[in-house]
This record gives C-alpha cells, structure tokens and sequence, in this order.
C-alpha cells in the first residue's frame, strides 16, 4: 500500500484557476460591476435616509418629552395656584362664618340682656304697684283705726311678710 498525498500542488490547476479567476473578473467588471454599484449607492442612499429619519424622530420625540414635561409642570403649578387660592377662600369663609357666628350670638345676648332688664323693669314695677297697695292698704286701716304703737309695730310685721 502506497502512501499517496490527499493535497497535491500542481502547477497546471494553478494556471487554469488563475485564469479562471481573471475570466470572472473581467466579466464581473465588464457586466456587473457597475449595477452592483448603482445598488451599493441606493442601498447607502436608503440607509442615510433612514437614519436622518431616526434621528429626526428621535428630536421630535426629545422636543414630545420636553414639552410634556413643561406641560405637566405648568399643570402641576397651576394646581398649586388652584389649590392655594381655594384653601385662601376657604379660611376667608371661615373667618366670615365666625365673624357672622359672633355676631349673631352677641345680638342674642344683647336681645337676652334687653329682655332680662325689660323683665326686671317690669318685676319691679310690679312689686312697686303691689307696695304701693300694700301701702294704700295699710293707710287705709290706719284710717280705720287709731292706732297705738303695738298696733303700729304689728301692722309693719304684717307689711313686711306680705311683702
């Protein structure tokens, strides 16, 4: 059994490739060389477009994003201003309610004040009217009667506890 080499170098399949190669190359140059080119071009013309695309999209979403962003910080001031105005209305409410509160509680005290010196007005009066008769009662049994100082004394005693 012989050894024989798998890989041989023989210099005629050298040539016959070599000049295969420059075949293919010419007709490449010659044929293709150009519309492989012209589509080299587009597709570099494509990917250029795409790209300023994606670029301009990305600044457009950038410039979206910033004016959300001011949008969503004015809304967020106006809010506040919202918030505070109606937090202000209401402590002025307040302040209104209690100022009306206070006021009507002291007219019901000035009306209970008046009511109540009326009321004693009107008790003393009474108690005058019915001194004044107790009085003009006592006159007149002292008209009645001659009087001596027991009876004096007792008709004082009972003056006073009818009084």
């Amino acid at each position: 059994m012989g050894f024989s080499p798998i890989v041989g170098f023989n210099l005629s399949t050298v040539f016959i490739t070599f000049v295969n190669t420059m075949i293919l190359l010419f007709l490449y140059w010659k044929f293709l060389h150009v519309k492989v080119i012209v589509i080299l071009e587009k597709r570099k013309e494509m990917i250029s477009e795409e790209l300023t695309a994606a670029e301009q999209a990305k600044l457009s979403a950038q410039q979206k994003e910033q004016e959300y962003t001011t949008l969503l910080a004015e809304s967020k001031a106006e809010a506040e201003k919202i918030i505070t105005s109606a937090t202000v209305r209401a402590h002025e409410k307040e302040r209104d309610i209690l100022s009306e509160a206070n006021e009507n509680a002291a007219n019901i005290l000035k009306k209970a004040e008046d009511n109540i010196e009326l009321e004693k007005k009107r008790v003393t009066n009474e108690i005058k009217n019915q001194i004044s008769e107790l009085v003009i009662l006592t006159a007149s049994a002292v008209a009645e009667k001659e009087i001596n100082e027991d009876d004096n004394k007792t008709l004082i005693e009972s003056f006073l506890v009818n009084v």
